[in-house]
């Protein structure tokens, strides 16, 4: 099968691009420009599956840019991963947030409708579209309210209900994830996790003291392991029966985020680490308990969790500490 990715040269968009071209597939990956950006992915795409990616080029947030990409190219999959994605960055810049998110996806929609009628379209939303609606053991559904807490979260919400109004007038196929927290290799250093990953990598190469900056550590989180998250998009994708649906991607364990700092210091075998609270680490909005049910993914495709939290995070301080200089 033949599938396009935004977001390619993001998180998860080259780990989804190994997984469908071990798989079989053949791959095209959405970039804006022709500047050398692709080989970044390199970090986690080996050489072999790189040479096997079609980029193709095209601006989200100019339609006729994106109409052109589908003119020349019909897929039978589009995984829209392409997005401003971090959450603090939506409060200091909420209209680029909105149009990166917003208008690239509706233009995004609008080019395969005209063009690639018969594609179906994964969305990848996000668990942020329900703001603070979870509550300390209970699992967030699909049909509880979205109530975003910040400007990322509701640029979600736009395109995530505008697409259930498409697929409600059968205008597109497809259908939407709302992942829940999840980290791995390549994950950015300015997202909770990762930032802690960051900080201990350069402890170990005695770059920094150990006074590792930390944000809200008793916010609650279920976290799983991007090659997780993709592979639901994956089964997803190819199973029947998932148009038009909604589907929450979350593991079963919900832990402190500050517990997820202490197995990284583990892995890190460094001693005498301090936490020392960051306010700018903190949201205007913090969201306090986030656990989403998956059941309905579970019982179409059989997917679950399969990467253990520590091979995560051991991973992930793994990445760091190989690509710090």
């Amino acid at each position: 099968m033949k599938f396009l990715i935004t977001g390619i040269t993001g998180f998860a968009g080259p780990h989804l691009a190994n997984l469908l071209i071990d798989n079989g597939h053949e791959v095209f990956g959405l970039v804006r420009h022709s500047n050398g950006r692709e080989t970044d992915i390199l970090d986690v795409v080996p050489d072999d599956n790189f040479k096997k990616i079609n980029f193709v080029y095209g601006d989200l947030r100019n339609y006729l840019s994106i109409s052109k990409v589908f003119e020349a190219n019909k897929f039978d999959g589009v995984f829209h991963l392409a997005a401003q994605s971090h959450p603090p960055t939506s409060f200091t810049n909420p209209i680029g947030t909105m149009e990166d998110n917003v208008m690239g996806s509706a233009n995004l929609i609008q080019a395969i409708e005209l063009h690639n009628p018969d594609a179906k379209l994964m969305f990848c939303s996000t668990s942020e579209v329900y703001g603070n609606v979870g509550k300390d053991g209970r699992k967030i559904q699909t049909t509880d309210k979205l109530l975003p807490a910040n400007p990322y979260g509701a640029s979600k919400v736009a395109t995530d209900l505008y697409l259930q109004e498409r697929f409600e007038n059968k205008a597109i196929r497809g259908f939407i994830t709302r992942a829940f927290s999840h980290t791995g290799p390549r994950r950015g250093k300015t997202f909770s996790i990762s930032s802690d990953a960051y900080q201990i990598a350069r402890m170990m190469k005695g770059y920094q003291d150990k006074t590792l900056l930390v944000g809200n550590l008793d916010t609650v989180r279920v976290v799983i392991d991007v090659r997780d998250c993709v592979n639901a998009y994956y089964l997803l994708m190819l199973a029947d029966g998932s148009d038009g649906q909604v589907y929450n991607v979350c593991g079963d364990t919900p832990y402190k985020m500050g517990a997820y700092t202490d197995i990284l210091i583990q892995h890190s075998k460094l001693d005498d680490v301090e936490r020392k609270i960051h306010p700018p680490f903190y949201r205007p909005i913090d969201i306090h308990y986030q656990h989403g049910d998956s059941k309905s993914i579970t019982d179409l495709t059989g997917w679950q969790p399969k990467i253990s939290l520590n091979q995560t995070m051991e991973d992930l301080l793994s990445y760091w500490y190989d690509k710090i200089a």
